[in-house]
């Protein structure tokens, strides 16, 4: 990594580990070899000969054991991976640009796909890439942006749009917020009314929450994913190698859910999905067929998900209806429990151990420490970094990313200047600054924090462009964030670089802050 204060000839981001000038350059005019020289690569060859031929490159994709005459560019598997203690795949990498050859190297194929998209930054500034020889790897290895679909519901292809944006920064992770009370997206086989019922709300609230008399928009709002095209957007977040987290949140957050299948309530009122924001009262009753009912979803999920990681929820869920109810108070009694967190706690264990069954690692947002952490269970701690710092004194995984340093739906200018959005301010300067590391963790188990993600809850982002705009450039700080090492960072090289980033957004067609209005 550059000094701080040294001019950065790369303009990258994030950052690289090492950047070596070398001399001459790579030209980017006319056909190039493509060629992947290890088994298994060749999905990966035809992404980046995509990503070439966008910017006027001719690639022509084979294999070989070596590149014949002419400019070639090479993807090998070489070395050996470094074990991580958390189990995560190394994603360093090395990338040598000469005037006739690129060669693209790393140990595992995580890693070579940081290093295409460090070559599709590199190939979009210009006719040539200057020679150069990157060496790099990333300092955490969660490295993650969030999309709510709920409250509003973004097509596949604004999804798949989404996740190659973030794959050009580096990030490994995205976090598919599927359900809440405003809507359930994803095809359920087994429970069809989810997605009849529980996709489509009547209506949706007109400016503010906060603003009252609440005023709504009476048109009918809905959307959800088929099987199929989820597994579509698994299959193109495979080849970038971008885990995708798919989140069922309960036990609150399920008006939706409710409203399609009432015998999971507590009340058996005849609900719809909810048309404003703000947290619904209802919550699902803990009786076995409704924990039998969110084990059979949870395996539908894992089928179409295939990754280590399912996100439970568990976050703001009023207990109002589970004191009053006589029915949860007695089961609670059955159960030998003492209060309603120690009610959800139980919930959150029974999913917990179902997700076990499955090979898979279960994740809650931090209220899942009240009333006792579900053995293996991972923290999201979003509401401070206190969650987070307990979770890791108990010996969990923790995933930092408190509201106001990771939540990408507060305003990043002045308000008054600004589209509307839920409150807060979060400016792209406060981002890059945030440490995911909290101090007060001891270094013994500061490995327990796996890295952090931003989060776009979309209440007041209506429209894909609205997300983008909320979403970058902030995310490009979290991004050199949670790749760079503290002493690496340097916010006035970041600033430097962040006009060659935007451009490339620019080419791209990617809305964010501060961009020109476009035009027709």
């Amino acid at each position: 990594m550059l000094k701080k204060g040294e001019k950065n000839k790369n303009a990258l981001i994030p950052g690289v580990e090492s950047y070596r000038e070398g001399t001459g350059e790579f030209s980017l005019l006319g056909s190039v070899s493509l060629l992947s020289l290890s088994p298994g690569l060749e999905d990966m060859a035809r992404l980046l000969a995509a990503y070439l031929t966008r910017e006027g490159v001719t690639p022509v994709v084979g294999k070989g054991d070596h590149p014949g005459e002419g400019p070639a560019i090479t993807l090998k598997i070489e070395g050996k991976a470094e074990e991580h203690e958390m189990g995560f795949p190394d994603e360093s990498y090395h990338l040598e640009v000469q005037a006739d050859r690129i060669a693209l190297t790393a140990p595992h194929r995580a890693g070579l796909a940081r290093a295409v998209q460090t070559l599709r930054q590199l190939a979009g500034t210009g006719t040539a890439i200057p020679a150069a020889e990157i060496g790099d790897r990333p300092r955490l290895p969660w490295r993650g942006m969030h999309l709510d679909v709920s409250r509003h519901f973004f097509s596949k292809e604004e999804v798949l749009r989404f996740i190659d944006t973030i794959a050009l920064f580096r990030f490994n992770k995205f976090h598919f917020h599927l359900t809440d009370d405003q809507g359930w997206r994803p095809e359920i086989k087994k429970y069809p009314r989810l997605t009849e019922v529980g996709s489509r709300r009547s209506g949706t609230l007109i400016g503010h929450y906060s603003d009252k008399p609440h005023r709504f928009e009476d048109t009918p709002y809905g959307g959800f994913y088929t099987r199929r095209d989820m597994e579509e957007i698994v299959e193109f977040a495979r080849v970038r190698e971008i885990d995708i987290i798919p989140e069922i949140d309960m036990p609150g957050h399920m008006q939706a859910a409710i409203s399609a299948y009432p015998e999971l309530g507590c009340t058996g009122m005849t609900l719809e999905p909810r048309c404003t924001w703000g947290i619904s009262q209802h919550i699902l009753n803990p009786q076995e067929t409704t924990l039998n009912f969110m084990r059979d979803v949870l395996d539908e999920i894992m089928d179409i998900f295939p990754y280590t990681f399912i996100h439970v929820g568990g976050d703001e869920a009023h207990k109002y209806e589970w004191e009053e109810q006589r029915r949860v108070q007695d089961r609670m009694a059955e159960l030998g429990l003492e209060s309603e967190e120690e009610l959800q706690s139980w919930f959150i264990s029974r999913m917990g151990e179902h997700v076990r069954r499955r090979d898979r690692r279960m994740i809650g947002w931090d209220e899942i420490l009240e009333g006792g952490l579900a053995d293996g269970a991972i923290v999201m701690s979003w509401r401070s970094e206190e969650g987070g710092i307990e979770a890791a004194r108990l010996g969990a995984p923790v995933i930092n990313c408190p509201c106001e340093r990771t939540y990408f739906d507060y305003y990043q200018g002045p308000k008054e200047k600004e589209p509307l959005a839920i409150g807060g301010y979060l400016p792209l300067e406060k981002v890059y600054r945030f440490e995911p590391v909290p101090a007060e963790i001891p270094d013994s188990k500061k490995y327990l924090v796996m890295g952090s993600q931003g989060q776009l809850w979309s209440e007041y982002m209506e429209t894909f462009d609205r997300v983008e705009y909320m979403a970058f450039p902030r995310a490009l700080a979290l991004a050199e964030t949670l790749w760079c090492r503290p002493e690496e960072k340097d916010w006035e090289g970041f600033q430097d670089r962040l006009p060659r980033a935007l451009s490339l957004l620019d080419r791209w067609g990617v809305n964010y802050h501060g961009r020109e209005p476009r035009r027709g």
